[in-house]
């Protein structure tokens, strides 16, 4: 008896439970209703509310309220389709490019579905990509296929696959020029001047240069038995292939006039130039040097993020390195590092120091006011970008010019040297520093 009077006490106290739970939920719906109601009375919900809000209040829709709906559900899909899709074309206007390239399209499938003989379409697209480049007329705006982009990525990182050394051939054998350091070839114990009788199976003196370079970088796997000859006698090398830097930046001191004076060579601005060229500066700093010089003869340019980076380590800060102009607006880049040099510097130039080698020359002819040696430069006052494309190809474009620190545009004029000197004919017969007449003149003058 007692049980059953609990059990009731149980089913009453969940009744009444179950009745405050459904009074809850009719006063919700009526604040709801109340918010709806008010929001309605909204500019905005006056113009929407008809749409979003009848599936709150009713259970069935007369026919135009439900083609509303379907009308605002389409436009509101329409929209959010196109959204989705600007976003994921970064914008483009691909229906606009349609109509412009139709042509294009008409002239691919009439080849494609009509020419009698064999189309390779890459070869069309390939053509047509490289003629659309070249029409514009600029010779620094150009297209690079597959093979091209893969070398000029690889010019500009300084970067590449290897073992680390540089060969020729000598007397008809393939012989070590040179060696990078903390390559896979130093490590390993080889040496200028050695001569590599094989590489696994090739015998250099058979396959050349060109086959045995290409077998290390590219064919060779895993470990690579070497046998170098080495003041007559064999030896066997094991090595294995490894990201390789290349120096693109060397250095020296020179004792000129009870002076120390440093000098640097830069080959090339590619993406380890600043990192090389400050490491060899800082060597020559703890030498204790009295002055600089830098070589960029034959420097035909690359990164300008790189020879910025130079600039800022050499010029004091607030100086103009350089100006860039586009559609007759300009931009003024000024060095913001506290990073200066106060010695003396010459730069030495030729007719083919070109784009950052120009950037680099007169700036310190101009803001650090030191000294341009040699010949007249190359004369290429624009600036590029690249663009690289989905299948590894790139086109390299022309975005706007560059001018020096005081505004000068040297295209197709080039920098005039503060001192011009001819290179001498014995330099050509003897390529020695002493033959070297630009540099000897150049370590004189920052010597004084």
């Amino acid at each position: 008896m007692k049980v059953d009077n609990e059990n009731k006490k149980i089913n009453d106290s969940k009744e009444i439970i179950k009745k405050e739970k459904e009074k809850i939920k009719i006063q919700r719906k009526n604040i709801r209703k109340k918010k709806i109601k008010n929001f309605k009375k909204t500019k905005f919900g006056s113009t929407f509310g008809k749409v979003f809000f009848v599936f709150c209040e009713k259970d069935s829709y007369s026919f135009s309220q439900v083609f509303v709906i379907v009308i605002v559900s389409l436009l509101l899909g329409a929209f959010a389709c196109f959204s989705l899709f600007t976003i994921l074309s970064h914008g483009k206007n691909y229906f606009r490019l349609g109509r412009e390239l139709s042509k294009f399209y008409d002239v691919y499938d009439v080849l494609n579905d009509n020419y009698y003989g064999e189309v390779d379409k890459d070869k069309l697209v390939e053509a047509a990509i490289d003629g659309m480049v070249s029409s514009v007329g600029d010779e620094y705006t150009n297209y690079s296929d597959i093979k091209e982009a893969d070398t000029f990525n690889q010019l500009l990182s300084s970067k590449y696959e290897g073992i680390g050394c540089t060969i020729i051939l000598k007397n008809g054998m393939v012989t070590v020029l040179s060696i990078y350091d903390n390559s896979p070839a130093a490590k390993a114990g080889i040496k200028e001047g050695d001569i590599i009788k094989t590489v696994d199976n090739l015998v250099g003196s058979e396959v050349g240069v060109d086959k045995l370079a290409n077998y290390i970088k590219s064919e060779a796997t895993g470990e690579i038995e070497m046998v170098i000859i080495r003041d007559g006698e064999e030896i066997k090398i094991t090595l294995k292939r490894a990201t390789v830097e290349m120096p693109i930046v060397s250095g020296k001191t020179y004792a000129v006039n009870d002076k120390k004076v440093g000098y640097i060579k830069i080959e090339l601005f590619s993406s380890v130039a600043t990192k090389q060229f400050k490491n060899k500066l800082l060597e020559l700093e703890k030498g204790g040097i009295n002055a600089l010089v830098i070589d960029v003869r034959s420097n035909n340019g690359g990164y300008l993020s790189e020879v910025t980076d130079i600039l800022n380590y050499l010029l004091p800060k607030g100086s103009i390195l350089y100006q860039v102009q586009r559609d007759n607006k300009r931009e003024v880049t000024k060095d913001k590092t506290v990073e200066r040099r106060e010695y003396p510097i010459a730069v030495i130039t030729n007719e083919n120091s070109a784009s950052a080698s120009e950037i680099l020359a007169a700036a310190i002819k101009e803001s650090y006011h030191g000294y341009v040696v040699g010949m007249k430069t190359y004369g290429k006052g624009t600036m590029q970008q690249v663009k690289k494309l989905k299948d590894g190809s790139l086109i390299k474009y022309t975005t706007q010019n560059w001018l020096t620190p005081v505004g000068n545009w040297i295209n197709e004029k080039g920098i005039t040297p503060t001192n011009e000197v001819k290179l001498s004919d014995e330099y050509y017969n003897d390529l020695t520093d002493k033959t070297d007449n630009q540099l000897q003149f150049a370590l004189d003058l920052v010597s004084k």
